[in-house]
């Protein structure tokens, strides 16, 4: 017996007599209104935090860029190209959240969540190209050393551009982590990074106004090293959202909360995986095999009504409902899977 979690008929629960009216003369869906509406306004979260480190990123990096203009510094060129970049990466993420507020379609029947993915997979590629480019730019001048010019100057940008973004990182990593959106967090360790090699900036500044021409370069060399320790932590938090990576503490928190309902004598196969910023899940539970359809039926959206409560940004579950195995039975679902596999 299989009991499909996101179908249209009506059905009964054992709440309230108004939740069964409801539930009655409306047809069910499993993405509750509530959570549809949560994940809608995590969206638009995510948008508000774009544009805003996206302006103030901005106009930091446009008061560098006149500083790097009259000054010469290599270090200060490598901040404002990264800070430039960081800026940047808000349009692919800002067309990730909008693609991600799109219905479902024939096509795409998990909607359009995963160009989250795509995005972040874009930024770890953006901070891998600014890596290199201010590494290519330190060498060079490494190679071939010219004096700064403007040395207070650039040691203001230095404190501008890590006042920018330290408010940037933590307004997107907060974000990011209230919305569950890994690319929103890549982008906020990025920001902060950016943050610190602006510090680095204004020691390299120092260097130079006692006379050490190499201080500007070797410094750059020193913020490409920092920018190649964010790209390692950004790509690995990418990677693990791509490869469906969830925290081990969700899959608990779901377990504990089937195991909790009535009617559950056990929870099978569970599985969660993020599409986006939200969280599906798919689980078989057994119940008794000698109730009705209609009662295994029940117990299945009992089940679901749990995993939606209990668990933070889920906002779609499928649920199996499989019998018990009376004394000498196999198992269905091993039985299915040994047959496969031969």
């Amino acid at each position: 017996m299989s009991d499909r979690h996101e179908h249209s008929h009506p059905h009964h629960h054992r709440h309230s007599l108004r939740h069964r009216l409801s539930h009655l003369l409306t047809p069910h869906s499993h993405e509750t209104a509530d959570k549809v509406d949560s994940a809608l306004e995590s969206s638009a979260r995510g948008m508000r935090a774009l544009w805003v480190s996206l302006a103030v990123l901005g106009v930091t990096a446009l008061a560098q860029a006149f500083v790097v203009a009259v000054s010469g510094s290599v270090a200060l060129l490598g901040d404002t190209v990264h800070n430039a970049a960081d800026a940047l990466t808000a349009v692919p993420l800002g067309i990730a959240f909008v693609l991600g507020r799109r219905a479902a379609t024939r096509r795409f029947t998990y909607g359009y969540g995963r160009a989250e993915d795509l995005a972040g997979l874009v930024i770890v590629l953006t901070i891998a190209a600014s890596a290199a480019f201010a590494g290519w730019t330190a060498i060079d001048r490494l190679l071939d050393p010219r004096p700064v010019q403007h040395v207070p100057a650039v040691a203001v940008a230095a404190l501008v551009g890590f006042a920018g973004n330290e408010w940037v990182a933590r307004y997107r990593i907060r974000v990011g982590r209230a919305i569950g959106s890994a690319a929103l967090v890549a982008d906020g360790l990025h920001a902060r990074t950016d943050g610190f090699t602006s510090l680095a900036v204004l020691l390299g500044a120092g260097g130079s106004a006692l006379g050490w021409q190499l201080a500007d370069p070797i410094v750059g060399l020193a913020i490409t090293a920092a920018i190649a320790l964010v790209l390692r932590d950004a790509a690995r938090e990418v990677f693990r959202r791509v490869m469906d990576a969830v925290d081990p503490d969700l899959v608990d928190r779901a377990e504990k909360a089937l195991t909790e309902v009535p009617g559950v004598r056990g929870v099978g196969e569970l599985r969660l995986r993020w599409i986006g910023h939200r969280l599906r899940a798919e689980v078989a539970v057994v119940v008794d095999g000698t109730v009705t359809v209609r009662e295994a039926h029940r117990i299945a959206v009992d089940a679901e009504h749990a995993l939606l409560h209990a668990v933070p940004r889920l906002t779609a579950a499928l649920v199996h409902a499989d019998p018990e195995p009376v004394p000498g039975e196999a198992d269905p679902h091993l039985a299915l899977a040994h047959h496969t596999v031969a």
